[in-house]
């Protein structure tokens, strides 16, 4: 007995044998894998490419729109699952360490690489194309900056755009904040009805926003009947109708336009700075109140502080769309009466004076003012992140 116990006990405390990982020899490459997975990924793309060019070589078969969408969801959707089977099957092929190191790198090299392409390639080409002529044949050195600077459209832009930034995202946020904190008081159903309301110009583009507010301040001559709502309210008080969006006082035009952005953005804002007032916790709320603070010393000194994160948020978010502002300047005056902004002077010299190297200096100038701030907007992310 004495002797068979520590035998045991020996055989027991023995190491595993890890020299064979099992019939599928699990962390050893299998070329097999490897092969299939490349050849599968070589005919996934030869398919998709062929697929894909079939829309211009054979336009009366794959001409009907409706084909064509039925094959770019089948051909995009399906053709990435496939893609990305056969991509898993050649990481798996490789030696065990190789393939858990890779993994990561080999999924996201897809979508970085049409990032690459859609984006950053782009990027770079518009600023070669910055310093080129109209025609994009020769280089003309720092001469379309030159031009656009002492443009004094370009310079009227810039105001516009800094008018626009100065406003509206310092509204939105202030609507949304109101709207979000008056809707919580409400019953149940009465602060869904409200919210929908708000929330529901979020549901259309800003292409039909500006439709509509372009009824809004339609214009009839004097005697007629005023469509307009804006008029018809105007003249209902013993004024007369007036050519809303064309006063001679440029920048009230530009602030009728930026009437129908914060329209659109008011419920974005609202949603967001919703949801965080109601994660203030309640017992700070409660110990405010316990202290003697009114309610209006409450919200700003107790909630306020708690969602700032959130405002930042927001405000960053409206001040990039702002910055960026185009469809409804384009919709409503195409930067006539002194409403013309950045992106419209752009789309402008591009298409209607076909000045593509002024046209990609405008949008150079663009991005170097965008850049600052998704850098900070990505800051601020990093910084809520890690104090989570």
């Amino acid at each position: 007995m004495s002797t068979a116990i520590p035998k045991v006990i020996n055989e027991e405390a023995q190491p595993p044998d890890r020299s064979v990982e099992g019939p599928e020899n699990v962390g050893q490459t299998q070329p097999v894998k490897i092969l299939i997975g490349i050849v599968g990924m070589v005919a996934v793309v030869w398919f998709l490419a062929n697929l894909f060019l079939a829309f211009s070589y054979y336009p009366e078969w794959f001409g009907h729109k409706i084909v064509i969408g039925l094959l770019a969801i089948v051909g995009g959707v399906g053709g990435a699952a496939v893609l990305f089977f056969f991509l898993n099957m050649f990481v798996e092929g490789l030696p065990g360490r190789l393939s858990q190191g890779v993994i990561p790198y080999v999924f996201l090299f897809p979508g970085l690489f049409f990032v690459a392409l859609m984006l950053i390639y782009p990027t770079f080409q518009t600023i070669n194309y910055s310093f080129a002529n109209s025609d994009s044949t020769a280089y003309v050195g720092l001469q379309n900056y030159q031009t656009i600077f002492g443009d004094s459209e370009f310079r009227q832009s810039i105001v516009n755009n800094i008018l626009w930034l100065l406003i509206v995202p310092a509204v939105v946020v202030a609507f949304g904040v109101v709207v979000a904190v008056l809707s919580d008081k409400l019953s149940a159903g009465g602060e869904k009805l409200a919210k929908s309301l708000i929330f529901l110009p979020m549901a259309i583009s800003a292409v039909s926003a500006s439709a509509i507010w372009l009824l809004i301040y339609a214009y009839n001559n004097p005697g007629q009947e005023q469509i307009g709502l804006l008029n018809a309210i105007w003249t209902g008080l013993g004024g007369s109708p007036q050519v809303w969006l064309q006063i001679e006082t440029a920048k009230l035009n530009s602030i009728l336009l930026m009437v129908i952005l914060i329209w659109l953005q008011a419920g974005f804002a609202m949603v967001l700075l919703s949801s965080a007032i109601k994660g203030v916790p309640e017992d700070t709320l409660e110990a405010a109140r316990i202290d003697g603070a009114s309610e209006f010393q409450i919200f700003w000194q107790v909630v306020i502080p708690q969602i700032k994160g959130t405002i930042i948020t927001v405000f960053v978010t409206v001040f990039i769309t702002v910055l960026k502002i185009f469809d409804i300047v384009y919709v409503t005056t195409n930067g006539s009466y002194g409403t013309n902004v950045i992106a419209n002077l752009f789309f402008n010299k591009l298409f209607a004076a076909s000045e593509a190297g002024q046209a990609t200096a405008i949008v150079v100038v663009l991005l170097i003012a965008v850049i600052p701030l998704i850098w900070y907007q990505i800051r601020h992310f990093r910084n809520e992140e890690a104090n989570r």
